[in-house]
C-alpha cells in the first residue's frame, strides 16, 4: 500500500476527474430519466458514470484495493485497503440545479480511516484529511469551532427523506435543537455538512440514517480538525451505515444530550 499522503493524492485526483465531468455534463431534467432507490432517493447515469471514472483512477493507482460505493459496490468491506466512494453526494440538489453537491472519497485500511477527500463541485473546494496529519483546505489547516454556547451556534442536519419510520423522533429532536441553537440548516449533502463542521462553520451536525459512503471522508475531516463523530449513544463510528452525530467536543456533547432527550 502507498503511504497515506499518496492515498490522499490519489483520492484527490479521482475526485477532480469526477468533478470535472459533473461540471460539464447536462443534468437530466426529466424525472423519467431518474432511477428511484426509494422514495425521493434518486440515482442517474451521471452518478454511475462518475463512480466509474473514480474507480478507474483509484484502481489504476492501487490495483489490489477494493471499492465500495453507492452505485456499483454497495456491500461493506473492511479487510485490506478499501475505498469508500460517493460519486455524487447531493444528487437531488444536482438534479434541481442547486449548487450544493460533492464527490466524497475515503480510504480505510482494515476498517480504520486513513485518508479522506470531499470536493465541493460547484465551488471547486477540495477538503482533504489524513490520519494523524490534520484536515486541510488548500494551505489552511482546519479546526472545529471554539463556540460553546448553543445560542451562538449553527447546527447542520439532514431531514428524513426516504425512511420515515422515525420521523416523530426526529421532529422532537429538531424541536429541542432549534429552540436552543442560534440556527439550524439543511443543505442536502452530508459530506459537505461534515466539511462545514471541520471548517468551524457548523458547530455540530446530526442525521438519523446515513450510509458509509455519505460520511466516511467527512468523518476523518472532523476528527482531524479536533471534533468527534459518533452514533447517538456516543460510540465512535467505523465504516458503517446508521445514525450520525458530529461536532466540536463541547457541542457534540450538547447535541447528544438533546438527541437523547428528544
Amino acid at each position: 500500500m502507498a503511504p497515506v499522503n499518496d492515498l490522499v493524492r490519489l483520492a484527490t485526483a479521482a475526485a477532480r476527474r469526477a468533478a470535472d465531468y459533473l461540471r460539464t455534463v447536462d443534468r437530466p431534467r426529466d424525472p423519467a430519466l431518474w432511477g428511484a432507490k426509494g422514495p425521493a432517493d434518486w440515482v442517474t447515469e451521471v452518478d454511475r458514470n462518475s463512480e466509474e471514472m473514480i474507480r478507474e483512477v483509484l484502481l489504476g493507482g492501487e490495483p489490489d484495493s477494493q471499492i465500495i460505493g453507492e452505485e456499483l459496490s454497495p456491500d461493506l468491506v473492511t479487510r485490506g485497503l478499501v475505498w469508500i466512494v460517493d460519486p455524487l453526494d447531493g444528487t437531488t440538489n444536482f438534479l434541481h440545479g442547486v449548487p450544493v453537491f460533492a464527490v466524497s472519497i475515503a480510504a480505510a485500511l482494515d476498517g480504520v480511516l486513513q485518508a479522506g477527500v470531499v470536493l465541493h463541485v460547484p465551488l471547486d473546494r477540495c477538503y482533504r484529511a489524513q490520519r494523524g496529519g490534520g484536515a486541510w483546505l488548500g494551505d489552511q489547516r482546519l479546526a472545529v469551532s471554539p463556540h460553546t454556547q448553543p445560542r451562538h451556534c449553527l447546527i447542520g442536519t439532514g431531514f428524513p427523506y426516504s425512511d420515515f419510520s422515525r420521523l416523530d423522533q426526529y421532529q422532537r429532536q429538531f424541536a429541542r435543537v432549534v429552540s436552543q441553537a442560534g440556527g439550524v440548516r439543511r443543505a442536502g449533502s452530508a459530506a459537505l455538512d461534515l466539511a462545514d463542521v471541520a471548517s468551524g462553520r457548523f458547530e455540530a451536525f446530526w442525521e438519523q440514517r446515513l450510509s458509509a459512503w455519505d460520511i466516511a471522508a467527512g468523518t476523518l475531516l472532523v476528527r482531524e480538525a479536533g471534533g468527534r463523530v459518533t452514533d447517538f449513544s456516543g460510540r465512535d463510528l467505523g465504516i458503517e451505515h446508521g445514525e450520525t452525530a458530529a461536532g466540536s467536543p463541547a457541542m457534540h456533547y450538547w447535541l447528544l444530550q438533546q438527541l437523547r432527550e428528544g
